[in-house]
């Protein structure tokens, strides 16, 4: 595809060169600096002075100035003309001889700087040299004569030959990188280290058909003219790195400017590029003779004028790509030509190039594309938002890239009324912004990103508005609260005002969608959700000032306001007292908080006990007076109560029992409370006489000796079975008691362990059978066989550790006694003779006969311990 990088521009008209003489001819032309040299076909050179001269619209021309001409003298055409400025000579090939002039006079230098190369028919010069000399030109010389390059080394007042390298053929063009040598032979090209003597074959060509092409393009890079039309790198190592350009077949000519290879033919000038191969400009250009390129100039000529190809500005040929919406051209472009542009200006250059680019492709929906030139460039991503009718707060200081990134007005601008395309466009933004709002991208402007993208969430009604308001948000109130009003999202819009602070108008709205006033389909559970959020709320004022409401209307669920508050640290909280007497009016919640005391958090306050256990109460009575009665519910309640009765040892008792003494349907209760008062033989009387229970006579002897000694548990069960007992004798002279009887025998078969047996043998009727009693009795038997047996280990074990401790005591005091016969007694002061000995305390050893003495002069008698040891 087609893009304008060069224009043409006249450097020296045929006038000027020629004047009247038709026959004169371009031959070759060069260029150092301001200066041009021409070489015609009638032997003279023609000095030329360029001045580039701009117009007012920016327009380059050429102005120039011709200073000299000389004629060689050898009556044949000037074939090639180098120019060596560190030395001011020219070098000229005119007729096979190549020698050197003066670049300001054209004349020949004397003596030694005056000396001819003859037999030459072409040459190069070194532009990457090996020597370190800056006063030395490097040049490689074809021979008409051998088949050999030759390496001269150019002096001001000197010509050396350094180096002569034969070749397989006859080569016919050279070009020379530092110590390598890419040749154009008969039949083929080669590279070819005149050092070393390495070459490497690269491809075959026929030189006879059409003129060879061998250009150095850079360090140790070369373009050549291959079969078929195409252009061919080539490195030093005989490798080309880059994909041919593919030219006419009869290119006479090759020139590069970076990115570009400039080829000339018989009727045109085409303009490759080397980044992507493709052909970018053709220009028609007739008569073409010569094409050159000099310090980034590209000079060509036909037979009569000289021109000069001016490449247009890099940026203005991008921007020119990007407006025809080629955008990977532009974008290699811009990479091609970083290394000609200062790495500030590169940098600011390409990240413009990338957003436009992004904003282009956006433009064709190629979101993902545009996504990364977009994050590549660094893009300011309110450039991207402000294309969004409104999405940018009111607030906002935004203006605009200038020059503009791109050419929309807007989305709607973009669409063109493609409604699908605008609903396209607004899923890419909310990824996009979703991907940025936490990175550097949004640094500086995350208002507007946060604010834009919870606009985006309420109208597409999507699912990550809530997250965005749950977390850490820079949203802003004033442009968001209307927007969420008007697509209905008022869940979403308390979340909002809770993030500022403002709990109370995030209530008010929340309880005007749960009773109905507003529609929001957001949570269906936003009744449990307004009571977790007042759970964890500080603010006590709006604890109370919306738990009323809560209560109102469902007690159950709203009293979790009190009973699933989450304490912290610093925070105030309700005082129990507090709620419960607010609660007083709520008698369900009410009996729910009570439970959340005593039963979840174990308050032990009596208070709270009592209350809870006459609530309890009230509840059974209440479930008593229905008619009919609901047995199930009655069964839970009082298990409930009885529960609570049991289980709690604070509440007061006998306010309780006045509460429930007259109520024949709750004797199971009284029995409980009897039991709590340490009434035992009325409980047990009400069970067993008023219920005739006796499961829960025995359960309550157990339950009532829970925490206790078994001494006491003891006697509840004899207490039982003195009412059994006492009960059986009565019905036993009035005619019954069998039923007792029958108890009684249970009871000892079932808890014989418990029982004393000799007491129980002492007070059972002696009508009683053994095998009636025969479980009790061995259980009796293996109880009393396993104490007696257990407190013999025991006593054995005491015994034991009382030995150990007492050896270990004795191990602890003992200490060896050393006597000898030259260590005298105590109390006599004479040596010892006999082993025996006496050990006063502290271990002073003594003789028998002197302690005996002692003793029996002594009024008083003192412990000794004797202690033989032999030294």
């Amino acid at each position: 595809m087609s893009v304008k990088a060069f224009e043409l521009v006249p450097a020296v008209e045929r006038e000027l060169l020629m004047g009247d003489k038709a026959r004169i001819n371009i031959e070759c032309i060069e260029c150092c600096g301001k200066h041009l040299y021409i070489g015609t076909n009638d032997c003279f050179i023609h000095h030329f002075l360029l001045e580039e001269v701009t117009s007012s619209k920016g327009k380059l021309s050429f102005l120039a100035q011709k200073l000299l001409h000389k004629y060689l003298g050898l009556k044949k055409p000037v074939a090639e003309l180098r120019a060596a400025s560190a030395l001011e000579r020219l070098i000229v090939l005119c007729d096979g001889v190549l020698f050197l002039v003066d670049m300001l006079t054209l004349e020949t230098p004397s003596g030694a700087g005056g000396a001819k190369i003859r037999g030459v028919t072409t040459f190069c010069i070194n532009e990457n040299p090996v020597t370190g000399d800056p006063f030395c030109v490097e040049m490689g010389i074809l021979s008409s004569k051998r088949r050999t390059v030759q390496i001269f080394m150019i002096y001001e007042d000197r010509v050396q030959l350094v180096k002569e390298v034969n070749t397989p053929e006859q080569p016919c063009a050279v070009s020379l990188d530092g110590y390598f040598l890419c040749l154009a032979l008969t039949t083929q090209y080669m590279i070819l280290n005149y050092n070393t003597g390495a070459n490497q074959d690269l491809f075959p060509y026929n030189s006879e058909e059409r003129k060879p092409i061998v250009k150095r393009i850079g360090r140790e890079e070369f373009l050549l003219a291959a079969p078929g039309g195409l252009g061919m790198f080539a490195n030093a190592e005989g490798v080309s790195q880059r994909a041919p350009v593919n030219w006419s077949e009869s290119v006479m000519g090759a020139a590069v400017c970076f990115p570009y290879v400039v080829a000339l033919d018989e009727s045109f000038i085409t303009v490759h590029s080397m980044l992507d191969q493709q052909l970018k400009q053709t220009l028609p250009f007739r008569d073409g003779h010569v094409l050159q390129d000099f310090e980034g100039k590209v000079i060509l000529a036909s037979t009569k004028a000289v021109y000069i190809l001016v490449p247009l500005p890099l940026e203005r040929q991008i921007q020119d790509l990007l407006a025809s919406h080629r955008v990977e051209e532009a974008l290699i472009l811009t990479e091609g030509a970083q290394r000609n542009i200062p790495k500030e200006k590169f940098q600011i250059l390409h990240k413009r190039i990338l957003q436009q680019a992004g904003f282009i492709q956006f433009g064709q929906l190629q979101f993902l594309e545009a996504k990364e030139h977009f994050r590549k460039g660094q893009l300011d991503v309110r450039e991207l938002i402000s294309l969004y009718p409104l999405l940018l707060p009111s607030s906002s200081s935004f203006t605009r890239c200038h020059p503009p990134l791109h050419e929309f007005a807007d989305l709607n601008h973009l669409a063109q009324g493609d409604q699908e395309k605008v609903q396209r466009c607004k899923k890419f933004l909310i990824s996009y912004l979703g991907e940025v709002r936490s990175t550097e991208v949004a640094n500086g402007c995350r208002e507007d990103v946060d604010t834009a993208l919870l606009k985006l969430y309420a109208e597409q009604d999507h699912e990550s508005l809530l997250d965005l308001l749950a977390s850490e948000n820079f949203c802003v109130l004033a442009d968001c609260v209307p927007w969420l009003e008007k697509y209905h999202k008022y869940f979403a819009l308390g979340l909002l005002y809770h993030y500022h602070g403002q709990d109370s108008a995030a209530l008010q709205l929340w309880i005007r969608v749960a009773d109905g006033d507003l529609e929001d389909a957001t949570r269906s559970d936003l009744f449990e959700y307004i009571i977790d959020f007042l759970c964890s709320c500080s603010n006590l004022d709006l604890v109370w000032k919306y738990t009323d409401w809560a209560l109102r209307k469902n007690p159950t669920t709203g009293v979790q306001v009190f009973t699933k508050r989450i304490v912290r640290k610093n925070h105030p909280e309700p005082s129990p007292d507090d709620v419960v007497t607010y609660l007083t009016k709520h008698r369900e919640a009410l009996l729910l908080y009570l439970e959340h005391l005593v039963l979840e958090r174990q308050i032990q306050k009596e208070t709270f006990h009592t209350h809870l256990a006459v609530l309890y109460l009230e509840r059974v009575q209440a479930l008593l007076s229905e008619t009919p009665v609901d047995e199930g519910k009655l069964l839970k309640a009082r298990d409930r109560l009885q529960a609570m009765l049991r289980e709690s040892n604070l509440y007061r008792v006998q306010y309780v029992l006045g509460k429930i003494k007259n109520c024949e349907s709750l004797l199971l209760e009284q029995a409980i409370l009897y039991g709590k008062l340490e009434e035992h033989d009325k409980a047990l009387h009400v069970l067993v006489h008023e219920l005739k229970d006796f499961s829960s006579a025995e359960a309550y002897c157990i339950w009532s000796s829970e925490s206790r000694d078994s001494a006491y548990r003891q006697k509840l069960f004899h207490l039982l079975l003195g009412v059994y007992l006492d009960t059986q004798s009565r019905g036993a002279s009035a005619g019954g008691g069998g039923e007792m009887e029958m108890a009684a025998v249970d009871l000892l078969n079932r808890h014989g362990e418990v029982f004393d047996a000799v007491r129980v043998l002492n007070i059972l009727p002696e009508r009683w059978s053994l095998q009636l009693l025969r479980p009790f009795l061995g259980r009796a038997v293996r109880a009393s066989m396993h104490a007696s047996r257990t407190s013999q280990i025991a006593l054995g074990l005491a015994r034991s550790e009382n030995v150990q401790l007492l050896h270990d005591r004795l191990k602890e005091r003992k200490k060896p006694i050393f006597v000898s016969d030259k260590k005298g007694c105590f109390m006599c002061h004479n040596t010892f003779s006999e082993p025996e000995v006496v050990c006063l305390p502290g271990g002073v050893p003594v003789h028998t006969h002197c302690v005996a003495d002692r003793i029996q002069n002594s009024p008083s008698k003192k412990h000794l311990t004797n202690s033989s040891n032999h030294t």
